[in-house]
């Protein structure tokens, strides 16, 4: 890193943040997202990443299961939710969720989200939860974002801890993160006016570190929010990281604007801006431990290049996922662990497997 070119920009303060390990401000962040030169907050992401997991990548043997696409949100950026009774809506029985699972084969991770659902109580999700603790005991089980949880609590008629508490008792291990979307007020209530909002999901996350549960944390970015709202979306993380100090890991999330409504008035980040955000969460959240590149959302050869921005993650083998590719994804449905570890290989890093919880997984 040229220390007199870094200057010229501005941005000595920040990199002598950067080399000391110490807290970015919101002015710094921003700094980083209107630096003129990508390869520079690209240059500091990739020494904290190294400073925190050397050349190593992780991904993860796992396979995803929506048990319904039956939701009672409206999100405008969302392909996947169906009402009751309209064409392609389903609701899974635990047996036909198993047999998705058993199809893959042994999995290291069971990653559960889908739609709220307006009648499915807790009980369905404890019963799903129990039969793939019992057919994969050693798996990690990754299960409902914090807007399930709250929807469920309201379902069933009972506390959120208590969700969280039968939900854990019945062999969960974490909660993914989505639903997070974007905290910042003003696009929320017009990209997911009936989904909880930010302040709650924090709240939801902050009861199920209580609860001994881990959690993921995301951002969906390239709609309608600024760069602002972003580094105001990673300093809530961060400030509830703190407190809590249960997310494991952040996972950018870019927009996709094929076949829903907002399309018409969004158009999804460029290659440039979704490296950028990469990097910048990478130095923003300095407590996270983990940033994830999906290539489900974001295609393999841009996640092989986030590698070298920030991320540390690539996901997994994931054998299905409906959400991303019913907005417009069109990368494939499955990895092999061959050619995850040859796309980490290439990038020039090493393949760590590991499970849900980022402990290295027996091969």
């Amino acid at each position: 890193m040229d220390r007199s070119y870094i200057a010229s920009l501005g941005l000595e303060p920040v990199l002598d943040k950067v080399l000391a390990g110490a807290r970015l401000s919101m002015g710094e962040g921003q700094a980083l997202y209107d630096c003129p030169d990508l390869h520079v907050p690209a240059l500091m992401a990739r020494h904290v990443r190294t400073r925190l997991h050397g050349d190593r990548v992780h991904y993860v043997v796992n396979r995803h299961v929506n048990p319904t696409n039956i939701c009672v949100n409206r999100c405008r950026f969302c392909a996947y939710r169906r009402d009751e009774g309209q064409d392609g809506a389903y609701v899974l029985t635990a047996e036909e969720a198993l047999e998705k699972l058993r199809a893959a084969g042994p999995v290291d991770e069971v990653h559960i989200v889908g739609g709220c659902h307006p009648a499915l109580g807790l009980g369905y999700y404890e019963d799903l939860a129990a039969r793939v603790r019992a057919a994969y005991p050693k798996a990690s089980i990754k299960a409902l974002t914090a807007v399930e949880i709250d929807h469920l609590a309201k379902v069933s008629g009972v506390s959120i801890r208590e969700v969280l508490d039968r939900l854990k008792g019945a062999g969960v291990d974490m909660l993914p993160g989505g639903g997070a979307e974007i905290f910042a007020e003003g696009p929320r209530k017009t990209l997911c006016p009936e989904k909880i909002g930010g302040e709650a999901w924090l709240s939801v996350m902050a009861e199920a570190h209580a609860a001994g549960l881990r959690s993921n944390a995301t951002m969906l970015f390239g709609h309608l929010e600024t760069t602002t709202h972003r580094l105001e979306h990673m300093d809530a993380l961060r400030r509830q990281q703190d407190a809590t100090g249960g997310f494991v890991c952040f996972i950018p999330l870019p927009y996709l604007p094929g076949n829903n409504p907002l399309g018409e008035e969004a158009s999804g980040p460029s290659a440039m801006d979704v490296l950028r955000t990469m990097s910048v969460a990478r130095l923003m959240l300095d407590n996270i431990p983990h940033i994830k590149a999906y290539w489900v959302m974001l295609g393999l050869k841009l996640s092989q290049l986030c590698l070298s921005y920030g991320a540390d993650d690539l996901d997994g083998t994931v054998v299905e996922e409906n959400i991303g590719h019913e907005a417009g994804s069109g990368t494939q449905q499955a990895l092999t662990i061959p050619e995850l570890e040859e796309a980490i290989r290439s990038s020039g890093f090493t393949p760590v497997r590991r499970d849900g919880l980022f402990r290295e997984a027996t091969q």
